[in-house]
């Protein structure tokens, strides 16, 4: 209870901290939603010059809604900065203060990257609602309240693969000199096979299946696709069990 106290006090206190930069967020966000406009446009050429209006089982809707939703799900699973941070603790001799004094090094990082996140959120939320009524109705009915707890659930759980996974990274610092270059190459990779470019469907069922049976898909595939209603009844379960 005591331990709760204190990393509880630690994400007050660097909550505290991220809100005093409130323009910073708000205009960082603002600038995410222009790749965002360009990949509506990109794809909205693509069903056009294809002649199909589905495309593995998407529409264009269908698509439009999976990019808006894998928003969502990047705002709880990216962890930027956090592996450069560790690697640069460690690098620099301020893990120490870990080892030293009474503070569990990933619970001071997740309350902190945990504050990090609610400014975020509360920071981008309006922005984001904007964007949502503005595409409505690509989205199909509004998911019924289990699909909602579902999808919940998976958000907050790619949350803590993100940031495992960041800081697993992270670690590598302890053998190796400077983990950029290693950071730039995995992120590069995970973003295709988390399918935050595209639904992992339009790899086919061949290597779509074989990237479906990784982690990476909870980063933002699986959260979009339990919102869509794509993902029902075992597989649902299944799916969060494995997450």
């Amino acid at each position: 209870m005591q331990a709760l106290r204190k990393y509880g006090k630690i994400l007050r206190i660097a909550l505290t901290e991220r809100l005093v930069y409130r323009a910073d967020f708000f205009v960082s966000t603002l600038f995410r939603f222009l790749p965002l406009i360009t990949s509506f446009l990109l794809w909205d050429a693509v069903y056009q010059s294809s002649g199909r209006s589905e495309i593995e089982g998407f529409t264009r809707n269908d698509t439009i809604a999976y990019l808006l939703l894998v928003q969502i799900s990047r705002m709880f699973s990216s962890m930027p900065g956090l592996a450069n941070g560790i690697a640069r603790d460690i690098r620099d001799g301020n893990l120490k203060k870990y080892l030293l004094q009474p503070i569990d090094l990933h619970a001071y990082l997740l309350a902190s990257r945990g504050a990090h996140k609610i400014a975020y959120i509360a920071t981008s939320a309006l922005p984001h609602a904007l964007l949502f009524a503005w595409f409505a109705d690509t989205f199909p009915a509004f998911p019924d309240v289990v699909t909602l707890l579902a999808y919940a659930a998976a958000l907050l759980l790619g949350f803590l693969i993100g940031f495992f996974f960041e800081a697993s990274i992270g670690m590598a610092g302890f053998w190796l000199l400077e983990v950029t270059s290693l950071l730039y190459i995995v992120n590069a990779v995970t973003y295709f096979i988390s399918g935050q470019m595209f639904p992992l469907d339009f790899l086919g069922p061949w290597l779509g299946g074989l990237l479906r049976h990784l982690p990476f898909q909870y980063l933002a595939y699986f959260p979009a696709m339990v919102f869509l209603g794509h993902v029902r009844g075992a597989d649902l379960w299944l799916g969060l069990l494995a997450e």
